[in-house]
């Protein structure tokens, strides 16, 4: 089978999903085409170097509608014969864009293609799409649906993950995401985002909280305890799920749980011969890719069973990853994936993640997989896996190896 490598990884800074956001005047088009054109003067490529562009994602209405990726590439300099898709898998939309395009390259159909996704959550709500398993009474009540953050306090609830937990872990990705900064380590893969007349909009991370500790994330209330307890009472519903709760463990907050962010993600994935034509060196080769369902109501457990599967179905063990990128979408989510793995927290999520730095949905998948890269570089370490949890109960992971 024909390996798919990895030319390049890159991504804008995300910025705050609201409207004093750096990014909020700039459209899901604008920021997908500069990051293309990224790509493209990188690596020194032709308008028609690629097959494809696939693009994630997740909230697909207005600006975000219609073929996101195919516009994305006609607002680019690449050229119109390169087509595009526009792909949703939530929260996983830039990975499976990622895996999928590999996928394709493993089967031969195209040398190379640009995979990656965007999401301006701040000029497009996230739900504004009315999801059917949040908005059909008879899918909603047959799958015991709640809200993730709900999700996320059963996941505490059920693996005993206390707040002091939570916050320790919230409070340790903010200060590694600062020495990640402080350090330069996100140089090679940040692009800075600038106006029509060249000036600065953005070239950093701007929803990171360095002075985080746990004494200020204490001060606040959880987030989900008044959804859950009293209006609508999603927690009855969970306990209709899961009878043998007495009660759910409320510990989330906006300091523990991902930040809403805008920002898009590439990743120039090839073969071989696309590599030697346009005189690149590849990076690493994607290993194997897989992803999974799950309980549609825990919903956000969904990194342990794809982890286990990618690893079984490529004869590996836990033991042979060097490095782990697991998604922050809520602390109680990363909290369990190390606990049923028992893996060294120093080696997950090593520059810190979406809870200091933002969780921008279509892109995020796509993120993770170029900071795990350069972090295998950094570290010269070789091989990684990068997974995430999804809404209404899926898991995706990617392996890389570097070459």
């Amino acid at each position: 089978m024909t390996e798919a490598y990895i030319y390049d990884a890159l991504r804008t800074p995300r910025g705050k999903g609201r409207k004093d956001g750096s990014l909020h005047e700039v459209t899901s088009l604008r920021l997908s085409a500069l990051t293309l054109n990224a790509v493209k003067d990188r690596n020194n490529l032709d308008g028609h170097a690629v097959e494809d562009v696939i693009w994630g994602n997740v909230t697909q209405v207005m600006e975000q509608g219609g073929c996101l990726a195919r516009s994305a590439v006609l607002a680019s300099d690449l050229d119109q014969s390169i087509p595009g898709l526009s792909i949703n898998r939530f929260c996983a939309s830039g990975m499976e864009a990622v895996n999928l395009a590999a996928n394709q390259i493993k089967g031969g159909a195209g040398n190379a293609y640009i995979a990656g996704g965007v999401e301006m959550m701040g000029r497009v709500g996230m739900g504004s799409d009315g999801a059917a398993i949040a908005v059909d009474p008879s899918l909603a009540m047959d799958s015991y649906f709640v809200p993730q953050g709900i999700s996320a306090d059963i996941i505490a609830t059920e693996y005993g993950f206390s707040r002091d937990q939570a916050d320790a872990l919230a409070v340790e990705s903010q200060r590694r995401a600062k020495a990640a900064w402080d350090n330069g380590r996100f140089d090679k893969s940040v692009i800075s985002v600038r106006d029509q007349n060249d000036l600065l909009i953005l070239d950093r991370d701007e929803y990171m909280r360095p002075g985080t500790d746990m004494q200020s994330l204490g001060a606040l209330n959880p987030a989900f305890q008044m959804m859950g307890e009293v209006m609508p009472g999603f927690d009855k519903v969970a306990m209709l799920k899961y009878p043998h709760m007495e009660r759910v463990n409320h510990i989330h907050h906006a300091g523990n749980s991902s930040g809403i962010v805008d920002g898009a993600a590439a990743v120039l994935i090839g073969n071989k011969e696309f590599g030697e034509e346009y005189g690149l060196t590849p990076r690493a080769r994607i290993k194997a890719t897989a992803k999974i369902g799950t309980d549609p109501t825990i919903m956000l457990t969904g990194p342990v069973p794809v982890t286990q599967k990618i690893l079984s179905d490529n004869g590996m063990a836990i033991g042979d990853i060097d490095l782990f990128e697991v998604n922050e979408a809520f602390a109680s989510v990363v909290l369990r994936f190390q606990q049923a793995f028992d893996v060294d927290p120093n080696v997950v999520n090593v520059n810190g993640g979406s809870i200091a730095m933002g969780h921008p949905l279509g892109a995020t998948g796509a993120i993770i997989i170029g900071t795990l890269l350069d972090e295998l570089e950094r570290q010269d370490k070789e091989t990684g896996l990068a997974t995430l949890c999804i809404a209404s109960g899926m898991g995706a992971a990617t392996i890389i190896e570097r070459v």
